[in-house]
């Protein structure tokens, strides 16, 4: 005998909330946190080896590609230190009313955002 209806809740039929996109978005940031620590230590180590790794170093980060990378990890530590913010404010029990919850969301979203732009003004020697 065959179930045809879902026991869980089911993509067709789940709604997005913001508190479910910051949650993924949390632990997606976590591991290219870690995977860009470990190749930014890669790349000083380097750094010591030779002056042809210097250059080759050089030349990636003050490419396109490589400007996009940095406000990439840029972004990602930005976002993940308002999350972890957002969760100690949670463990101390504040901020599970659905309304709350909502606006803190928004909240890590939107400032990780204008947190990236203000770093890269600050970059630029803008600000």
């Amino acid at each position: 005998m065959e179930n045809k209806s879902p026991l869980s809740p089911h993509i067709q039929i789940y709604k997005w909330h913001v508190s479910s996109l910051v949650s993924i978005s949390h632990r997606i940031t976590g591991i290219i946190n870690i995977i860009s620590i470990t190749l930014i230590c890669l790349m000083v180590s380097l750094l010591v080896l030779s002056q042809n790794s210097y250059d080759t170093i050089y030349l990636f980060l003050n490419s396109l590609m490589g400007k996009f990378v940095i406000l990439g990890i840029t972004w990602s530590f930005s976002f993940q230190i308002l999350s972890e913010i957002r969760h100690l404010i949670m463990d101390l029990g504040f901020g599970f009313e659905l309304k709350i919850s909502k606006i803190t969301g928004l909240i890590v979203i939107f400032g990780s955002i204008i947190f990236t732009v203000i770093f890269y003004l600050i970059g630029k020697n803008i600000f």
